[in-house]
């Protein structure tokens, strides 16, 4: 029996004219905006004007544990939650965050899902989709362009070309443009002075578009990026530099959401991508809110782990907008689990309740982070598969149990929404369940309680150290009023640690704090931890080499 990758999969399936989703979702036609026949924008007026006064939907957050090479299905099992949820005849929308060219060239492939849990068109999703990154990159650069061009032109904000802290982007692992020196060839080629690049959804303005409730929001929040600072050490903003209505003006049709369909043609919104590493990992406001307006369920998702991702969209996004899950899915596979129990990779499709039991505190962890700290309802979601045992699963489901909290298989790889049926149902549930969110530290707290709270309560850390230049930063950020903004942590996605290498649930160690940044369009302060890094490189061998296009334009390799 021949088995179907992704692609092949998304490419046999029969999609709906998107005009035709819109119209199962009620969208208004003069609100939609067609990109080609099965993907469109919708006007964010829709949202102003039409939706205000609508309820709120149910919103269902889908974290993880720590990833591993073995994967978890995160997404597949956000897509297969919200097409088992429209098979039980609720009216749910989906809302995902954009894939980056880099990691679709890089390591991870395609990433609209998988199976038969998938959105579609996948390779338009995959590769460019409405453009949106690349408006974004243009903005960011364009800011870039205006501060080297204002220095060129005599400097009136006395700009100290040794600490402008703006960098240029691109939506590509590019090792190479970490660190450059740029304005080479004379007087009239500008000043020479060490830059860099940063990925694209690294950059403030990608956070900023994600974090904005309208156009005149987006452009009052890209005025206050802090560009660089002054001889005498005052901040200088891109409202300073009048960049901010012009990069404004190249987002403002970026900044309406993506309207798609799942295999099964349940509606999804795809807008917005910051990683969860380096950024804040959620969709758009507007996408969340547009979808919550419209459904009565909204499934979205947060990157990486409850470490990361989740951590954020409740302490930065929720804190923001507002918002709260009435559901938390914890996606685990058993592979995973034994991963981090020692098992190596090519050993994982073997029973082992041994490295298994290792394992599960890491999942236990997150439970904790949701149940205990944020004070969610959550179920584990055991992405399943043919080699588990029942044996291991009902180790799970014990050690689950013991927190409090079900566990749910999920099968919507191979069955698409069908598999995830038993999952939908504990979620509904759960919707039905009363919460009393919580935040995992108070914004008028120090700057420093603040990331000791994050790193003491997620990620059981013994205590924080802060480097020189870190306590340097934090002194010059409560001095300038910035003390009382959320913290974005840039931390490595596979361990509790600042250590990728340190897995399952450490104890006795600390997080070290090697530098402090500012997003003050975005409204947060970012705490650097370990090598992190806001421009990864390309793997020995990169999924690109596996990506072509053939004499018809049908493309193959993209998982």
């Amino acid at each position: 029996m021949k088995f179907l990758s992704d692609i092949e999969i998304a490419q046999q399936a029969t999609m709906k004219v998107i005009n035709t989703i819109c119209e199962k979702a009620n969208i208004p036609d003069q609100f939609v905006e067609n990109y080609g026949k099965y993907k469109a924008k919708i006007d964010y007026r829709y949202l102003q004007n039409e939706l205000k006064d609508n309820e709120d939907a149910k919103l269902i957050l889908v974290t993880a544990i720590n990833p591993t090479p073995a994967g978890e299905g995160k997404t597949t099992t956000t897509i297969g939650l919200g097409d088992a949820l429209t098979k039980l005849d609720k009216k749910t929308i989906i809302a995902l965050r954009e894939p980056s060219l880099g990691p679709v060239f890089g390591v991870k492939g395609g990433a609209a899902g998988g199976g038969y849990a998938q959105v579609v068109p996948m390779e338009d999703i995959n590769l460019h989709f409405t453009g949106d990154f690349h408006a974004i990159g243009a903005a960011n650069n364009l800011l870039a362009a205006m501060i080297d061009n204002h220095i060129h032109q005599g400097n009136e904000l006395n700009i100290d070309t040794r600490r402008i802290m703006w960098r240029r982007a691109v939506d590509m692992n590019d090792r190479q443009l970490r660190h450059i020196v740029d304005g080479l060839g004379g007087k009239t080629e500008g000043v020479t002075r060490e830059d860099g690049f940063d990925i694209t959804v690294a950059s403030e303005v990608m956070a900023i578009f994600c974090l904005s409730n309208d156009i005149i929001d987006l452009k009052e929040k890209l005025g206050k990026i802090i560009v660089a600072y002054t001889r005498d050490g005052q901040p200088v903003t891109a409202g300073q530099l009048k960049a901010n209505g012009a990069m404004a003006a190249l987002l403002k049709d970026a900044l309406k959401p993506n309207v798609v369909q799942t295999l099964e043609g349940t509606p999804a919104f795809i807008h917005g991508g910051p990683f969860a590493n380096i950024a804040h990992g959620c969709n758009s406001v507007i996408a969340t809110r547009m979808a919550s307006k419209i459904a009565d369920y909204t499934v979205t998702e947060a990157g990486f782990g409850a470490d990361l991702g989740a951590e954020k969209f409740i302490d930065i996004k929720c804190r923001k907008t507002g918002l709260k899950p009435s559901a938390v899915v914890i996606v685990a596979t058993v592979k995973a689990l034994k991963y981090n129990g020692g098992v190596q990779k090519s050993d994982l499709g073997t029973e082992n309740l041994e490295a298994l039991e290792k394992g599960i505190p890491n999942l236990l962890k997150h439970v904790e982070n949701i149940t205990q700290v944020f004070k969610l309802p959550a179920v584990v979601a055991i992405n399943k598969f043919p080699t588990d045992t029942d044996a291991e699963l009902k180790l799970i489901e014990d050690k689950c149990k013991e927190l409090g909290v079900n566990v749910a298989l999920s099968e919507v790889y191979a069955k698409g929404g069908e598999g995830g049926i038993e999952l939908a149902k504990e979620v509904l549930r759960l919707t039905e369940t009363e919460s009393n969110m919580e935040f995992a530290y108070d914004l008028d707290a120090p700057i420093k309680e603040k990331i000791k709270s994050i790193a003491r309560k997620l990620y059981g850390a013994d205590d924080v150290e802060f480097a020189p230049k870190a306590n340097k930063e934090i002194l010059n950020f409560e001095k300038l009023g910035f003390g009382n903004l959320p913290i974005c942590m840039a931390k490595n996605q596979y361990s509790m640690t600042d250590n990728a290498k340190i897995l399952g649930r450490p104890t006795g160690f600390k997080i070290t704090i090697r530098d402090i940044t500012i997003s003050a369009g975005a409204g947060f302060l970012v705490a650097l931890t370990g090598d992190i890094m806001k421009m990864p490189g390309l793997p020995k061998v990169p999924a690109a080499e596996n990506i072509d296009v053939d004499v018809n334009g049908k493309i193959k390799g993209l998982f």
